[in-house]
């Protein structure tokens, strides 16, 4: 009878032995097809990344193309005051009054956008906001600007173009 419940329990054994390699062998094919589905949603996401570049390149490209459409919108009534006095040549009082008056519409819409002019005239040299052309020899501290060359600008507090200047420099004792 030993031997009898011996046999029995080896062929349970036996038999969870092979349920045991075949519950394996379905994981495993289990675990194949994971793979598959991962490498298939990989592939997906891929492809959907490079879709989304490209519609982010071209909505960038379309935003710069109409970004200058709404600058060119601003400066349209300065375009009609140049025509309008371009055909009132006749008086030069007018016309210098008409010109000084669009320098004023047109110099409002740059500060408009953004531009301001960089204060520079008797200010302390700052090499990223103006560009020594020339240096004279004065009283006054070294590094003063004297003279303004060329205004310079910002637009939106970032330099656009550095003023030209002309700057102090000290009297050199040893030449009196």
């Amino acid at each position: 009878m030993k031997k009898d419940h011996e046999l029995k329990k080896s062929e349970e054994t036996s038999e969870e032995t092979k349920k045991t390699k075949k519950e394996k062998k379905h994981v495993k094919k289990s675990d194949k097809e994971k793979i598959i589905e991962l490498a298939d949603t990989l592939q997906h996401l891929q492809a959907e990344f490079e879709n989304y570049k490209k519609r982010i390149d071209r909505e960038k490209e379309e935003f710069v193309k109409f970004a200058h459409a709404t600058v060119v919108k601003e400066f349209l009534p300065l375009l009609d005051s140049f025509e309008m006095a371009l055909k009132n040549t006749n008086e030069a009082e007018k016309f210098v009054k008409g010109t000084e008056m669009i320098y004023a519409q047109f110099y409002s819409i740059l500060e408009k956008i953004g531009l301001k002019p960089i204060k520079a005239l008797g200010e302390k040299f700052d090499p990223y906001m103006h560009e020594v052309l020339m240096k004279e020899e004065s009283d006054k501290e070294e590094g003063i600007v004297l003279e303004e060359l060329q205004k310079g600008y910002l637009l939106n507090d970032k330099v656009l173009r550095s003023s030209k200047v002309k700057i102090s420099q000290k009297v050199d004792d040893k030449k009196q």
